[in-house]
């Protein structure tokens, strides 16, 4: 009961603190439109402070180039022909340390300030692609191969995007299955790797990296996949006397956590109703570790009268594990929005009908079935940057990266994808109609009859 009780107290604490936020983006909103609305600064807890107004940016990811147009020159032709001038170069798009060779590394740069650069197009970012992503990297159970990720693949990334002026975003590790499953070597296991972050923000510091930051996820063996994961992330690497180390994220990375709540009493007793009846677990129970789930089978083989006694020693062994399990909120794209976007150099783009990651275009027919709105997204990291600054966090970015990531499919033709492109670009542009103005410029500017 005091458990319960508790909760309701930080959940409530935690609503009242995004509705004051949503109110000092009105305010501030409304200063800038009538300049004798007195609101040009936000009251916090304890101190009056400006409210963060960074610059926005609209850039493409050319992962929709990957195994089409390869060479730089190639991709930044197609990028200008879209419109655009920043590009977000992901390592699919044959700039992966993990397989390039170095000296192909250095053309490849060398190509970017010769050819590319000259032609008005800038790599504002580089992006770790599906190499990185598909092994455990610097979460691995083997040091030596975290210590590779970290060296031979992370360092190089942060050496090349500095060298561009660019920033850098990247997901290079997971946890397997042995190492969640218990709550001391998970504990082991995230220790190192907010080390491994902080030693990774130092040196992009001293390569004089732009900005640095990982991509949250949205399942429990992919950190950061909470919004309360994420301020855990980037709070333990900041202690770490790390330079500031961000977040990206991606406007399709939500839908996984709702998997993931932590089902009530209630509907542990349906479970163990339906197992002890059928012999079969209810599709979709999720109970975190496995041995939740071997306390419910011992419970159905149990006498019904044990029942209660059962269901609370269920429960217990749930409470172990309180990093497998999300909360509502953390299955909302625009709450992440709202409370992390200020904390999101790289910001990515995609369509989405809140059911999956499927980086669609935001194409007409897309856009009605999706819920991402490029009106919205604004307004929601408005919220987040009327926020105190917390200092405990890194500063709040200057600079907003609005990222597209559209994906192509092997059997896509060239020419529908270069469309759905076209469409993605004319879409945001309504919105972001030039790179460098403020927040508050554009916010102004979509409120204007259109």
């Amino acid at each position: 009961m005091l458990r319960l009780f508790h909760y309701f107290q930080v959940e409530q604490s935690k609503k009242l603190k995004h509705r004051k936020a949503r109110l000092r983006a009105l305010r501030y909103e409304l200063s800038q439109r009538h300049p004798r609305f007195p609101a040009t600064v936000c009251r916090g807890s304890d101190k009056i402070f400006r409210m963060t107004n960074p610059k926005i940016f609209l850039a493409v990811d050319n992962c929709f180039a990957s195994k089409r147009w390869t060479r730089p020159r190639e991709w930044a032709a197609v990028v200008k022909d879209l419109g655009m001038t920043l590009v977000e170069a992901s390592a699919d798009n044959e700039c992966d340390p993990l397989y390039a060779d170095p000296e192909y590394l250095e053309d490849w740069l060398r190509e970017i300030e010769t050819v590319v650069e000259p032609m008005g197009v800038r790599v504002s970012s580089f992006y770790s692609g599906h190499g990185t992503y598909a092994t455990l990297g610097l979460g691995h159970t083997d040091p030596r191969n975290q210590d590779r990720m970290q060296n031979h693949w992370a360092k190089v990334m942060i050496r090349n995007a500095a060298r561009l002026g660019a920033c850098l975003g990247f997901y290079a590790h997971a946890f397997n299955q042995a190492t969640i499953q218990g709550p001391a070597a998970f504990a082991a296991a995230e220790a190192d790797l907010y080390d491994r972050l902080a030693a990774l923000g130092t040196y992009a510091r001293e390569c004089k990296l732009k900005a640095i930051g990982v991509e949250q996820m949205y399942s429990p063996h992919q950190i950061p996949w909470t919004l309360e994961g994420a301020c855990k992330l980037m709070r333990e690497v900041y202690a770490r006397k790390s330079a500031p180390f961000y977040l990206t994220l991606d406007t399709g990375h939500q839908y996984g956590q709702r998997k993931f709540l932590r089902p009530p009493r209630r509907k542990l007793k349906q479970a163990l109703q339906r197992l002890r009846t059928s012999g079969k677990l209810e599709p979709g129970l999720w109970l975190g570790p496995d041995s939740a789930y071997a306390c419910l089978k011992e419970a159905a083989a149990a006498p019904v009268a044990e029942e209660a006694a059962n269901l609370r020693r269920l429960e217990a062994e749930m409470d172990r594990f309180p990093h497998l399990f999300a909360q509502p909120e953390d299955g909302d794209t625009y709450v992440w929005l709202e409370r992390l976007a200020c904390y999101s150099p790289i910001i990515h783009l995609q369509q989405t009908e809140g059911k999956s990651s499927p980086h669609r275009a935001f194409t007409e027919e897309e856009n009605q079935r999706g819920i991402i709105r490029a009106d919205k997204v604004l307004k929601a990291v408005a919220t987040a940057c009327a926020q105190e600054p917390d200092p405990d966090l890194p500063p709040h970015t200057p600079e907003i990266y609005l990222t597209i990531e559209v994906f192509s499919g092997t059997a896509d033709l060239p020419h529908d994808l270069l469309g759905r492109m076209a469409e993605t670009v004319a879409y945001w542009r309504k919105y972001v109609p030039r790179d460098g103005l403020t927040l508050q410029e554009l916010l102004s500017h979509n409120a204007e009859p259109q």
